[in-house]
């Protein structure tokens, strides 16, 4: 396997970037808070972040996560039907009052454990998937640690209280993120308000727990949470000028404070920091030959978009990538590893990213490569 060190661009914009968070307690009555920047995971305030606490309800982030990646796998679909088992009805706390053997489809469902944070819905929705509701769990527990969590054991996909049940604003945090990364996710948790069964004996209005999303401008979610043990806790997302910011407060005293305390998070976050795009799914980092592909070359791309979130009073410093790029063979896909590019700022490393190609290639049959090897002669390209 080659290997290819380029030295590619050098950006001069000044000042170094300083890594300064909060200097004042932006959550003062939490147990434990933590506020990102979602795209770079950035921290930009946080407080006994990695404490073990009962998560309530935004145990369903989740339990959201494993359902939409099973029904982006093709496990289940969103207009399938599911219905509800005796477990899943009879479940307490918040719900959307199924009955036992009650027919619903996966959308409906979905929508009211994001709004309305229903147990039994999400419930159902676990035994639909994964069978059982315990296989469910297991199925999240692994999900945890595919992620890297370390503060986090599941016992129930719905928050209820259980002594052995717990996680940390860090690694709720790090479910969100990722949450986020689904759209249709969010065009659920955005909703504040809609109904569930509308037209018939049993419709139900459902209003969404998490009010920030009607009385905070760009708030598209998360997920409430509430319990004796737990306390008042609150993930809320939102996305303004192109940065989207992530907030978690857990073990707060009353839903008003929470809500309260949230606002002054995402306030400062928005008030003092902006996000930076080096790079992005277009950007042509180089270009490359194809070992007996279609295409004799491709451009080479980054595989996501690239941003620096910094203070808006500052700037960044001497940014200047190296490039590591693989030989590569026909046939290869948009999203296959190629290489990696590592971004430095100031010589010292910031992150690396993986690189993939930004068209497909097919691999050349015998009569793609005879009239390219013609061609190349007719062009002089090939001399004898």
């Amino acid at each position: 396997m080659k290997k290819m060190i380029i030295f590619l661009l050098c950006f001069m914009f000044g000042a170094t970037i300083v890594n300064v968070k909060a200097d004042t307690d932006l959550a003062p009555n939490a147990k434990s808070a933590i506020l990102i920047e979602a795209s770079t995971g950035k921290i930009l305030y946080e407080k006994n972040s990695h404490e073990k606490l009962a998560p309530a309800s935004m145990t369903k982030m989740m339990s959201m996560l494993v359902i939409v990646e099973n029904i982006e796998k093709g496990v289940i679909g969103w207009d399938d039907m599911v219905t509800a088992s005796e477990n899943a009805s009879g479940m307490g706390g918040s719900q959307i009052l199924l009955e036992t053997g009650e027919q619903m489809s996966v959308s409906d469902m979905f929508k009211g454990v994001a709004v309305a944070s229903g147990n039994d819905a999400v419930v159902a929705l676990a035994e639909a998937i994964a069978g059982t509701e315990e296989e469910f769990v297991n199925m999240m527990n692994q999900r945890a640690k595919e992620l890297g969590l370390k503060d986090t054991v599941f016992k129930n996909p719905h928050g209820l209280d259980d002594a052995n049940h717990y996680s940390s604003a860090y690694d709720m945090m790090l479910i969100a993120k990722e949450l986020v990364k689904h759209e249709k996710v969010l065009e659920y948790t955005s909703i504040y308000e809609d109904y569930l069964r509308k037209g018939t004996p049993k419709e139900l209005w459902l209003v969404n727990t998490n009010k920030l999303t009607r009385f905070y401008p760009g708030v598209d979610g998360l997920k409430t949470g509430y319990t004796q043990t737990a306390g008042y806790c609150l993930t809320a997302t939102a996305k303004k000028n192109g940065m989207r910011l992530i907030a978690v407060v857990m073990g707060e005293s009353d839903s008003k404070v929470r809500n309260a305390e949230v606002t002054s998070m995402l306030d400062y976050g928005f008030a003092q920091y902006k996000v930076n795009e080096l790079l992005n799914l277009n950007t042509v980092v180089t270009k490359t030959e194809i070992e007996k592909g279609k295409l004799k070359e491709v451009n080479i791309v980054p595989i996501h978009n690239v941003t620096i979130v910094t203070r808006k009073t500052e700037k960044l410093g001497n940014i200047t990538y190296n490039l590591h790029l693989d030989s590569v063979k026909a046939p290869i896909t948009v999203g296959q590893k190629v290489g990696t590019l590592d971004i430095m700022e100031n010589e010292k490393l910031l992150q690396t990213i993986d690189l993939t190609v930004q068209n497909e290639v097919q691999k050349a049959n015998f009569i793609d490569l005879y009239l390219r090897y013609f061609g190349d002669i007719l062009s002089g390209a090939i001399q004898f």
